[in-house]
């Protein structure tokens, strides 16, 4: 069956309709969430762990098939058995995983250069050009040759970005960018995010529970919970104002709140009587 084209209006590049998606029936991850990433813009996902985030961008990108709904990418329907559709979608999308998933077998530059000798014809001396540039769009040209067990840790995730936006991405997807970064390196991190959205003219969604550097850099923030529930969304300033319990308790790192510290279980003397039993 051929892909839909749909009509997205045209400050959207990505819509999540109605969309659903578990491992099981038994525990949905996502439930039913409908939203809108508009174009050009930095849009934070936050929430905390098991809450859905990645799941979402791995939808987006195709990994899975969502249970229920669909998930639209610039006007067509993912459909994550048409290979031909996700290998064209997915070479205008640049990931940069948690950990950057670097290649420790290779130097800089050539992590950087895999993309482009992946997926294009260019000749050696045009990927040297764009790598170098793309190096020093994050501060890192002149660690071109160096090897990956010689750079540190936000070294490596300068370098992850770098290779995420060297074939030009139209998106931008941020898994969990500032997580295991000293407040140097976070602050580097989020200020590169923003301007390369800003320079570049991308759509970049960030993956985090950071919530400073998230409301520092984004145009609009969605705040997800367990459960797969859309909590709130909007702007930063909004969801810093806002008196929803939920969200307030997020959003300023309250101990007490909704959310609870233990997860749902029966009451202690059941448990014992029970393992007494």
């Amino acid at each position: 069956m051929p892909t839909r084209l749909l009509r997205l209006s045209s400050d959207t590049l990505i819509e999540i309709d109605k969309v659903s998606f578990g491992y099981d029936a038994s525990r949905l991850i996502l439930s039913d969430i409908s939203l809108k990433f508009p174009r050009g813009k930095v849009t934070a996902i936050l929430g905390g762990s098991g809450c859905g985030k990645t799941t979402l961008m791995r939808l987006i990108g195709g990994v899975y098939a969502a249970n229920s709904g669909r998930v639209v990418f610039d006007g067509e329907v993912v459909n994550t058995r048409d290979k031909a559709q996700l290998f064209r979608l997915r070479r205008r999308l640049g990931m940069l995983f948690q950990f950057g998933a670097l290649f420790t077998d290779l130097n800089v530059f050539d992590n950087v250069a895999f993309p482009l000798r992946e997926h294009t014809d260019l000749s050696e001396a045009m990927i040297r050009d764009i790598v170098l540039m793309k190096l020093n769009a994050v501060g890192l040209r002149g660690a071109a040759q160096l090897r990956i067990s010689e750079v540190s840790g936000g070294m490596a995730r300068r370098i992850a970005l770098a290779r995420a936006i060297a074939l030009d991405p139209e998106l931008i997807m941020y898994d969990e960018p500032f997580a295991g970064l000293d407040l140097i390196s976070m602050g580097v991190a989020a200020k590169l995010i923003r301007t390369l959205n800003d320079v570049t003219g991308s759509t970049s969604l960030v993956v985090s529970h950071d919530v400073p550097e998230c409301m520092a850099i984004s145009d609009h923030v969605v705040l997800l919970a367990n459960g797969g529930r859309i909590v709130a969304q909007g702007t930063p300033a909004e969801l810093m104002a806002s008196s929803d319990p939920e969200t307030r308790q997020f959003v300023r790192g309250e101990p007490d709140g909704p959310v609870k510290f233990h997860y749902p279980a029966a009451s202690m003397q059941q448990d014992f009587l029970g393992s007494a039993a």
